[in-house]
């Protein structure tokens, strides 16, 4: 078995200069984001700039001497903006989505209310003359009011010459509309010429609300993105304690400087990074390493800002504080690395870019036609054989192709307790064939338990030696003596009476029991300083268990030891199996550890992981991920704790255990409610299955309009004399979006 080599490709070419992250206002879809990211390239002094059209935020590399208002004035110039002068951008950028989001919401609630009437009236009450007029009333604000960044995002995309989805949304309800609004008004027209004047409110209206909803959708997965980051920030504490002049004072975070001697008690969080200079105590370090087991600092040893300072009070002095902390450091690569994707240019917005010219054309082509040898009735037929191409290619079969595949496949994720609060990682899901798992609470259970206790041969008594060691362990300040205390209290063991204890520091504990006997718990070195004798045979058990990176603890009267207990982070029962699953598919699979190498190798071992690498940083497992993707490969991170939330940030598809921290789960893009890594496959797997949804649905929505496009302009009128008519067409268009739907609903009996 051989350890990976993480650090190949750590060092990145970058050019000279500032690399800062602005929020984005103004951008209201990717193509937007596209726009904005062009602009500031183009800018002089603008070496690259990455839009995150998901967060709203742009990271730019730009030239040192540039000033950040010249990138505010380009962008002003083509209608969006950067925040550069708020006190706090993230906070002004976060009130902005959330008045986005607001206003969103109240257009959606707004449009399916008035629609509701719009469509019982159009769909049983067609004949009823003056449900027309009704119609048009509450249409008019669902269009024009409440759809109106639809049109205005189709004028903007045609001032440059682009076509997407919201093209085609205007185009068709805009046509709808102004066709039902002729029909209402000149109904003689197409009566005197013998045709049934129809209207299509419910059919423009219907659209205007179904792809709302889904904005809505869209927008409430963005605001996801932002609370990492905040919860990130608020694991460093507003105020201090400083020591100055041998009197304690509070200051606020801003304020300390590096040389300053700070206090932390019991329970409070480290302020910035520093170095012990009095005192001791362990501290929770998880946030850095992943590990579950707080580490004993002592003088000299460093601390870090957001760790969490368990039982004693120490005293450090500040060496790094504000942005040159490690967590400043997390904060700012999660940040890079969320703002460094590519903007998810849709499918849908894709084949809008074709289909809408060509639909156009053919449309105007249809109209010419009609005009040239039409005969008596050639404007009439060109009109409704124009507006019938337009109105069967409606993107309502189109729009629904892939949220209602989605949604399903969402719906099916959470029965199998597998959340998805992202669609791009469902959509990628299935080209994954690289897997990175953290170790602890991910591969393991996260928490050290006792997993052995072997006694002195022929002991006996045993329970009342149970009952003296929960007395000395449940007064011990040691973070493995709660897995002790645990474990006997499961065994239901009644705590004895000690009369004196004693902490050893670095070694264990001294206890006095009742009758006047003395006992010692700690590691093999205690039981060697105070001549302990160690049975032969509890060694060698001590070293095996060692060696399979299990902490070992001596429990022990004045002459002998009598047991020995192996505590250790314990393997989830099916982890070994998930893993060989992945590895079937075909898939590589990774394990990356803040812990030690030692631990790092047995814990692969059990597991069947070949690829692993133990004492790994936060920022190296993100390097890590980033050299898999530059080697050409999908990759999935799997993790749980605050030091994986780069590495997530940085994968392809990020995968939170729902046990974790806050922070995990924000960033990833999926979080598994159940501890069970057996999720992990049926997620991929879950991911093929909807991209197969979403690729037969694109096909029957499309198959409609190939076929039904040339019927509408009147291919088969020399045959047989047959003409589309609009309503027939709108029939059509519904009957399509039917076969969408419920090709969508299949998915829900499939089996992961």
């Amino acid at each position: 078995m051989e350890t990976i080599s993480i650090f190949e490709t750590k060092e990145k070419n970058t050019k000279k200069g500032v690399k800062e992250s602005f929020p984005v206002t103004g951008m209201t879809c990717a193509s937007c984001a596209a726009s904005v990211e062009s602009v500031l390239k183009h800018t002089e002094g603008v070496f690259d700039a990455n839009v995150n059209f998901a967060n709203s935020s742009v990271l730019i590399e730009y030239d040192e001497g540039l000033n950040p208002n010249q990138l505010q004035n380009a962008l002003r110039e083509v209608g969006y903006d950067i925040i550069i002068d708020a006190g706090d951008p993230s906070e002004v950028q976060q009130e902005l989505q959330q008045k986005h989001y607001q206003d969103i919401k109240s257009r959606t609630i707004w449009s399916a209310i008035l629609t509701l009437p719009i469509f019982v009236l159009g769909m049983f009450y067609m004949q009823w003359e003056p449900g027309k007029w009704i119609s048009l009333v509450l249409a008019f604000p669902i269009l024009f009011w409440f759809g109106r960044s639809f049109f205005i995002n189709a004028f903007k995309q045609a001032k440059h010459g682009k076509a997407n989805m919201d093209t085609l949304v205007a185009l068709s309800t805009g046509i709808a509309f102004i066709f039902s609004v002729f029909n209402t008004f000149f109904p003689e027209f197409w009566l005197s010429r013998g045709i049934e004047p129809h209207v299509y409110y419910e059919a423009a209206t219907v659209i205007i609300t179904f792809i709302s909803l889904g904005k809505l959708l869209e927008e409430k997965a963005k605001s996801n993105t932002s609370s990492a980051i905040k919860k990130l920030m608020g694991l460093q504490p507003k105020t201090l304690k400083i020591i100055e002049n041998g009197e304690e004072k509070e200051v606020p975070i801003s304020s300390v400087q590096v040389g300053q001697t700070i206090l932390v008690r019991p329970g409070e969080k480290i302020p910035v990074d520093g170095a012990v200079s009095k005192g001791s105590s362990y501290v929770d370090e998880s946030m850095i390493t992943g590990e579950p087991v707080p580490v004993q600092k002592s003088q000299g040893e460093k601390v870090f800002a957001g760790t969490v300072n368990q039982k004693g009070s120490f005293q450090f002095t500040a060496e790094k504080v504000g942005g040159e902390t490690l967590l400043s450091q997390i904060i700012k690569m999660v940040q890079q690395a969320q703002g460094s994707k590519a903007p998810v240019q849709k499918l849908v917005d894709k084949i809008a870019g074709i289909f809408v010219p060509v639909v156009l054309s053919i449309s105007i082509v249809t109209f010419i036609v009609w005009m040239s040898v039409g005969g008596d009735n050639a404007f009439s037929q060109a009109l409704l054989t124009s507006v019938a191409v337009l109105v069967i290619a409606c993107p309502c079969a189109l729009g629904l192709a892939t949220p209602t595949a989605i949604m399903v496949g969402i719906g099916k994720g959470a029965e199998n307790n597998i959340l998805i609060k992202d669609a791009e990682s469902l959509e990628l899901g299935h080209k994954v064939n690289a897997v990175i798992l953290d170790k602890t609470g991910t591969i393991t259970e996260g928490k050290p338990l006792v997993t052995d206790i072997f006694w002195k041969d022929k002991l006996e008594n045993k329970n009342e030696y149970k009952e003296i060691l929960l007395a000395i362990e449940a007064q011990s300040e040691h973070p493995l003596a709660e897995a002790v205390v645990n474990h006997l209290k499961e065994e239901n063991i009644v705590q004895a009476e000690i009369t004196s204890f004693e902490s050893i520091t670095g070694k264990g504990v001294k206890a006095q029991s009742e009758n006047g006997s003395k006992y010692y718990v700690g590691n093999h070195k205690l039981m060697v300083e105070r001549n302990i004798q160690i049975d032969a045979t509890l060694i060698q058990t001590a070293e095996s268990l060692e060696e399979k990176a299990k902490t070992v603890i001596f429990l022990g009267n004045e002459n002998q030891v009598l047991a020995i207990l192996a505590i250790a982070d314990r393997i989830k029962e099916t982890s070994k199996k998930a893993i060989a699953t992945l590895q079937e598919r075909g898939i590589e699979v990774f394990m990356l550890t803040g812990d030690n190498n030692k631990t790092a190798s047995a814990v692969a071992h059990q597991v069947g992981i070949t690829n692993y690498q133990g004492e790994v940083m936060p920022s190296d497992k993100a390097a890590f991920v980033e050299k898999l993707q530059t080697d050409g490969k999908i990759v999935a991170m799997v993790g749980d704790g605050i030091n994986d939330s780069h590495a997530l940030a940085q994968a392809n598809v990020s995968i939170a255990m729902g046990k974790g921290s806050d922070i995990a789960m924000d960033v990833a893009k999926m979080t598994l409610i159940t501890s069970d890594l057996q999720s992990i496959p049926k997620a991929l797997e879950l991911s093929k299955r909807t991209v197969l949804g979403i690729r037969q649905n694109l096909f029957w929505a499309f198959i409609y309009n190939i076929m039904g496009i040339p019927i509408a302009a009147g291919v088969l009128y020399p045959v047989n004399g047959f003409l589309l008519d609009p309503m027939i067409a709108g029939a059509a268009m519904a009957f399509s979006s039917v076969s969408v739907v419920a090709n969508s609903l299949r998915l829900k009996r499939v089996k992961l």
